[in-house]
């Protein structure tokens, strides 16, 4: 491993990491001027394919977190689950303080409740009779949670009767149940009108950009598509879900992106999660923002004055590309690229398996109805979806 740093005394941020997150902090890294430097577990990682100061090493081992960090003016994470952080020998943004509210549901319910934030009614459940006790007081079903480890869908299941909740423990026993140790979070499954996310960037002085309140679309539980600025978004219902984000980056001091998941039932905004990184939600904003999310965050990390965070355009959207039938991905490029020449494409260097993001790609326009059908047909002729 060769260490490099970044010339003229730049600093060096070190993202624990690998994946397409920490990928796509590659480019604004570079057109900053300053050092990157990546732990990951793979030589094949996203990450590792395209930043040259790639450690490769477990980051869940504190001693190579803390070797990591020699030699970095700060440190960051690309995702929740990488939680060796404490034991950094630098700054760390998020702080593990903070990161919890991300790593931990049951935590976050608990926090942002004392904090009078809104959401579904919750309840901490280690049994089948919990569960039954939170449907009696707010119908079935119910949502039981996983607090540690549940992304992109996995870690949640809709239970719809006693019965599917016995199902949903008796799987768990022994296993995640057991790691949990303090059992499970329950929510009130909320009947709301769309889910919303609220992006924002904060840096350790206080100073906070808010990016515009976009749409998203959730299909098993992973983000399809996103539309930013939310369609039929009132400017005071904009405003409040920017209030939401901001008041709750400032009181949990949260440095770097935070993006903040919402149910809109039509009258209320509840908080669903939070997420204290680059967010798929905001991956619209590398063409579509002045400032995309990804060169925020490291400004904010490394306290740098922020960049604003509004639109190029009158809209964009993203589509995400997941896995089908398609074994390579870019010999759909000169299908894609010829037929739509606006199309912006971003390919994260992950083996293809179906249902898996491998990829997005955004168009920007006046509309969101005619963007979304020219950026699904990219999307489904780059998974193999369509061939036409």
């Amino acid at each position: 491993m060769i260490e490099r740093t970044a010339p003229d005394g730049a600093p060096t941020v070190g993202v624990i990491g690998g994946g397409q997150l920490a990928r796509m902090l590659a480019a604004p890294a570079s057109a900053l001027g300053i050092g990157l430097r990546v732990l990951t577990r793979a030589a094949d990682d996203p990450a590792a394919q395209v930043v040259a100061d790639t450690w490769l090493g477990d980051w869940a081992d504190a001693a190579t977190v803390a070797e990591f960090a020699r030699g970095c003016a700060v440190l960051t994470v690309e995702h929740e689950g990488q939680t060796r952080s404490d034991a950094a020998t630098c700054p760390v943004h998020p702080s593990p303080q903070a990161l919890r509210c991300a790593q931990d549901k049951l935590f976050m319910r608990r926090t942002l409740t004392e904090y009078g934030y809104p959401g579904p009614r919750w309840a901490q459940v280690t049994d089948v009779a919990d569960v039954v006790a939170c449907a009696r007081n707010w119908g079935w079903p119910v949502i039981l949670k996983a607090p540690r480890g549940g992304y992109d869908g996995r870690g949640v299941w809709r239970v719809a009767d006693r019965m599917s909740a016995e199902r949903v423990l008796a799987d768990m026993s022994g296993g995640l149940l057991a790691e949990t140790s303090g059992g499970l979070l329950a929510e009130e499954c909320v009947p709301f009108e769309r889910e919303l996310a609220a992006a924002v960037a904060r840096s350790p002085s206080g100073q906070a950009v808010a990016y515009p309140v976009v749409a998203t679309t959730q299909t098993d539980g992973i983000c399809t598509e996103v539309v930013a600025p939310a369609p039929r978004l009132s400017d005071d219902r904009a405003l409040a879900a920017s209030h939401l984000a901001l008041s709750i980056a400032r009181d949990l001091a949260v440095t770097g992106m935070l993006t903040v998941e919402l149910f809109d039932t039509g009258t209320d905004l509840l908080i669903n999660e939070l997420a204290m990184r680059p967010h798929n939600c905001g991956h619209w904003s590398i063409e579509g923002a002045i400032t995309s999310q990804f060169e925020n965050h490291l400004r904010a990390v490394l306290d740098f004055p922020l960049g604003d965070p509004r639109l190029r355009a009158p809209c964009a959207v993203m589509v995400n590309v997941l896995g089908g039938t398609a074994t390579g991905l870019t010999g759909a490029y000169r299908h894609v690229l010829a037929r739509d020449p606006q199309v912006k494409v971003h390919l994260y260097g992950k083996a293809v398996r179906p249902g898996r993001k491998l990829g997005h790609v955004t168009l920007l326009g006046d509309r969101p109805e005619p963007l979304l059908v020219r950026a699904r047909h990219a999307a489904d002729y780059l998974s193999g979806r369509i061939t036409e």
